[in-house]
């Protein structure tokens, strides 16, 4: 059964949506995480029940990253969503650490699509449905300057200021631990 809820944040109200999972701690497994106006979120609630309750956990770790307290969420994603190289991505960006950043090229590099595939790692990492969580904030132009982000360029810089990623010692394209 897919639910749904809604949490407050400094950067609006978020929209959950996950499925029930008997091994998910709380008992949901995130499908996604739109944040207000954000490019190709998942707004419809049609076809889902309202369930406040199966995102506690969820809703805590959020709490918790937007008061600077956690750095790493422990959060089960649902399984399926995006195609093999899309999932590549994501799991390229879920290793770049908190407060650092890295270029789309340095994805592109660690996924093996350099060169051309910058474009498609791009592509790939605006597709990703679950913001905040999945870290494609953290994914920068090569030049330092901040691109691209389906929850628009100032929620990133926003995100990327509450991990204190904007000095100009933390941010830059190969700042990717290995």
């Amino acid at each position: 059964m897919t639910v749904y809820a809604t949490v407050d944040s400094p950067l609006g109200e978020l929209l959950l949506a996950g499925e029930e999972s008997a091994t998910a701690v709380g008992g949901t497994a995130l499908v996604s995480l739109s944040l207000p106006g954000q490019k190709g979120a998942a707004e419809s609630r049609h076809g889902r029940r309202f369930a406040a309750g199966a995102f506690e956990e969820i809703a805590g770790q959020l709490r918790a990253y937007f008061d600077g307290e956690l750095t790493r969420f422990s959060i089960e994603f649902a399984p399926g969503s995006g195609t093999d190289f899309q999932r590549r991505v994501w799991r390229a960006v879920e290793e770049i650490p908190y407060g650092r950043t890295a270029s789309y090229g340095r994805i592109a590099e660690r996924v093996g699509a350099a060169g051309a595939g910058v474009r498609a790692v791009g592509t790939a990492i605006g597709r990703n449905p679950l913001l905040v969580v999945r870290p494609c904030h953290r994914v920068i132009g090569a030049d330092g300057a901040l691109r691209g982000y389906a929850g628009g360029l100032p929620n990133k810089e926003w995100l990327l200021g509450l991990e204190g990623a904007l000095g100009p010692t933390r941010v830059g394209a190969g700042t990717l631990v290995p």
